[in-house]
């Protein structure tokens, strides 16, 4: 563990270093003892992207006043009901609740009420928001990082990573008395629990479209053909990483891809050499990229993806002024007037409103342009309540070209 600012000391784990809880009677010795404590309930949980296919908990993290801490193996334990039920009375505090909610979910932990310590810092305008700082600037302690990244599907879980992942649990009832006093104070508690319920709430996002878009370096791949290339390698990599459970960019980097879509190798020899191939994951399955790329070639120009996808979505804000002055002009104002109220409420600009929703209003404001209609369009897009409340007014003045 890291050491500690000489100024501040380290947080300590409550009872020492928790044991993971990995089978069923104790699970109901966890449950029995969450249950009983009071209070909020500090809830995190691990996973391991960088490692494995996808974002499911490899292990999930309980702290109640009273009720002792608690780490749990959702693969040991993958049905977390029954524990979901025993807190169905109390808030669970999370920090940086997005991440987290849904994998909490896959393993029946749905919370009842979230309080997201990273939100309530943002509408307080504290200027860092990380576990880590918040802990210093609030409860005057150290907490020790460094094990977020790690491989949380490795057995058994070191003692180091139990210590952090206790801790990161343990602080969580404390940040939450000051920052919802606070919120409170401020008459912000209602807007921290409108974004708390959002995340709470929202449902599982809609499959993206061709998710081989998102390749990094694909802005450098030119040509249809070339990108069908990059579109079957990362179709055969996404495979592969799912039969393995295995992160895909481990099997294969994004660079790979595209170097091996932008030099179109016309033999296996060929993109054996590329650089990219030459590392002993990517040239474990050197027939299967070429195989992949064999494919791509092969296909009839009916078949070929297309330059790119259509959308709905505004021009890049820096062609504006060429494209429409007036439309720039309106941007310029709205910016300008967020701005102004963000400084006032001490609240990011970005919390406040999400920035696509002002550069679509901006592009192409509502006909007729009146209240109702900047509300609606907000709204449509989801702007929260509290939200389309502070920066209706001051955006329907900047819209207004008059």
């Amino acid at each position: 563990m890291s050491d500690s600012p000489p100024s501040l000391p380290s947080v300590q784990t409550q009872d020492g270093t928790p044991a993971v809880t990995t089978e069923p009677g104790d699970l109901q010795r966890a449950i029995s003892s969450l249950a009983h404590g009071s209070g909020p309930v500090g809830v995190d949980a691990e996973r391991a992207s960088g490692f494995r296919y996808g974002q499911r908990a490899y292990l999930v993290q309980f702290h109640r006043r009273g009720g002792g801490t608690w780490l749990i193996d959702p693969i040991a334990l993958p049905d977390l009901t029954a524990l979901r039920e025993a807190l169905s009375d109390a808030v669970w505090i999370l920090h940086a609740a997005s991440q987290d909610v849904p994998c909490l979910r896959d393993v029946g932990l749905q919370p009842p009420a979230v309080f997201d310590t990273e939100m309530a810092a943002r509408l307080l305008g504290r200027e860092r928001v990380g576990l880590g700082p918040l802990v210093e600037s609030e409860l005057g302690l150290h907490l020790a990082k460094g094990h977020g990244a790690a491989d949380w599907s490795q057995r058994p879980i070191p003692e180091e990573w139990r210590h952090y992942a206790a801790l990161d649990v343990e602080v969580l009832p404390d940040l939450y008395d000051l920052l919802h006093d606070e919120l409170v104070a401020t008459g912000k508690d209602q807007w921290e629990r409108e974004e708390s319920e959002a995340v709470r709430v929202a449902p599982p996002p809609a499959p993206r479209e061709d998710p081989w878009r998102r390749t990094s370096g694909l802005h450098k791949v030119r040509g249809r053909r070339n990108l069908a290339a990059v579109r079957s390698l990362w179709q055969s990599r996404d495979a592969l990483a799912q039969e393995r459970d295995i992160s895909p960019g481990r099997i294969l980097p994004d660079a790979a891809i595209a170097a091996a879509a932008i030099a179109s190798p016309s033999t296996i020899d060929e993109l054996s050499a590329l650089p990219e191939f030459r590392r002993r994951g990517a040239a474990r399955d050197i027939r299967r990229w070429w195989s992949a790329l064999q494919e791509a070639r092969q296909l009839p120009d009916d078949q070929l993806p297309a330059l790119s996808l259509p959308s709905d979505s505004p021009p890049p804000p820096r062609t504006w002024r060429d494209k429409d002055p007036a439309a720039a002009d309106r941007l310029e104002r709205s910016r300008a007037a967020l701005a102004e109220l963000s400084d006032s409420l001490t609240v990011p600009v970005e919390n406040l409103v999400t920035p696509d929703y002002v550069r679509r209003l901006a592009w192409q404001p509502p006909d007729p342009l009146d209240e109702a209609g900047v509300r609606a369009m907000l709204g449509e897009r989801g702007a929260r309540d509290w939200q389309i409340s502070l920066v209706t007014a001051p955006l329907l003045t900047a819209l207004d070209d008059s």
